[in-house]
C-alpha cells in the first residue's frame, strides 16, 4: 500500500465534534489523500479537485451513483461545523470548506478547506508520530458513517492497545449522533455501537472491544482496547494487488498491466471512443481513458465484441 492512500489529520481535529454524513465525510478523505498524492498539498486559496470517477473506484460503485453522492454531499457539506479545543483550552469552532463548487459537466467537486481544516492536515513528513493516520482503504467499504467515526477516534490508540474514557455525552458527539438519537442506551449500543464495532472488526485491521464505565448506577462513559490483527502469512503488501497477477474480476486471465496495454493500443481506442463523453475524464486524458476502460472490461466484457480482446496486445 502506498502512503499516497494515507489519511493524516491531527489528533485534535480527528476528535473534533462533528456530524458529517458518510458521502461528507469519504469526500474530505479523498481531498486529504488526493492533495498528498499530487504533492500539492492542502491551501486556503487554491481549489482541490475531486472527480466522481475517483470516488467510485475507491468507494467500489458505479461512477453515476458517486456522481450523485458527491453532489448531494455538496449542497450540505459547506454548512458543516466542527468544533475542538485549542492548546490553550480555548473552543475553536470553524465550517469545514469555504468554498465549493460543482463541476456538472465533468463529474468533479471542487473544494477549498477553512483555515482550521488545512492547519489540522499534513502530508507524511517526519511527523507521523504526532499525527492519527490510517489506510483510506480500512474505511472504504464500511457502509455506517458510526464505523467510519468509531474507527477514527479508535486507531490513534492501536500502539497503547487501550484508550482512556470516552466521556458519553461527548463520545455521541464524536459519532455525530444527534441529540434526540438513539437516547436509550439500549437502542445507542445496539444500533450505533455495536454496528460499528461488527463492522469494523470484519473490515478493517483492527480488532476492537468496550467495558463500560459506570457512575453509580448509570453509564459514565466507554472504554476500548484496540488490537492490531495479525497480518496472514505470506500476505503481500496490506491492501495491494500485484498488477502483474491476474484476479477474479479480471478478463481472460489477463493481468492490469495487459489489461493496460490493451486500452492504450489505437485501434482499441478508435473502436472504443464512442463510449465516453469528450466532457469525461475518460475523454480528457490518457489515465482517466485507461482507469475507466479497464473496469469497464473487468465488470462487463461484453460490450468490448470487436474482435477477441486478447487480439489488441499486439501493436
Amino acid at each position: 500500500m502506498s502512503k499516497s492512500n494515507l489519511v493524516v489529520k491531527t489528533n485534535q481535529l480527528n476528535s473534533a465534534l462533528q456530524n458529517l454524513s458518510l458521502p461528507e465525510i469519504r469526500i474530505v478523505q479523498l481531498a486529504i489523500v488526493d492533495a498528498r498524492e499530487t504533492n500539492t498539498g492542502l491551501s486556503t486559496d487554491k481549489p482541490l479537485r475531486i472527480d466522481a470517477l475517483r470516488y467510485a473506484e475507491m468507494f467500489e460503485t458505479t461512477r453515476q451513483n458517486g456522481y450523485k453522492r458527491m453532489k448531494e454531499a455538496e449542497e450540505t457539506l459547506f454548512n458543516r461545523r466542527f468544533s475542538y479545543t485549542d492548546d490553550d483550552g480555548k473552543v475553536i469552532k470553524s465550517r469545514w470548506i469555504q468554498q465549493v463548487r460543482y463541476l456538472d459537466d465533468e463529474g468533479a467537486i471542487e473544494l477549498v478547506f477553512t483555515l482550521a481544516v488545512v492547519d489540522g492536515i499534513s502530508r507524511i513528513d517526519g511527523a507521523e508520530d504526532f499525527f492519527t493516520s490510517y489506510l483510506l482503504e480500512q474505511t472504504a467499504s464500511m457502509d455506517s458513517i458510526y464505523s467510519v467515526r468509531l474507527y477514527e477516534l479508535l486507531v490513534q490508540w492501536k500502539t497503547a492497545k487501550q484508550t482512556p474514557m470516552f466521556e458519553l455525552e461527548k463520545f455521541r458527539d464524536q459519532l455525530g449522533v444527534e441529540v434526540n438519537e438513539y437516547k436509550a442506551m439500549c437502542d445507542f449500543k445496539k444500533r450505533v455501537l455495536q454496528v460499528a464495532i461488527n463492522e469494523i472488526n470484519e473490515k478493517s485491521d483492527i480488532k476492537i472491544s468496550y467495558e463500560q464505565v459506570k457512575k453509580g448506577r448509570s453509564i459514565a462513559g466507554f472504554k476500548f482496547k484496540v488490537l492490531a490483527k495479525d497480518k496472514p502469512k505470506n500476505e503481500k503488501q496490506e491492501g495491494v494487488r500485484d498488477v502483474n497477477t491476474a484476479d477474479m474480476f479480471t478478463v481472460e486471465g489477463l493481468n492490469d498491466k495487459q489489461l493496460g496495454r490493451i486500452v492504450r493500443n489505437p485501434i482499441f481506442m478508435a473502436e472504443y471512443n464512442h463510449l465516453v463523453s469528450p466532457t469525461s475524464p475518460a475523454g480528457q486524458s490518457q489515465q482517466g481513458w485507461e482507469f475507466e476502460m479497464i473496469n469497464r472490461l473487468k465488470k462487463d466484457a461484453s460490450q468490448f465484441k470487436n474482435r477477441p480482446i486478447k487480439d489488441y496486445l499486439d501493436y
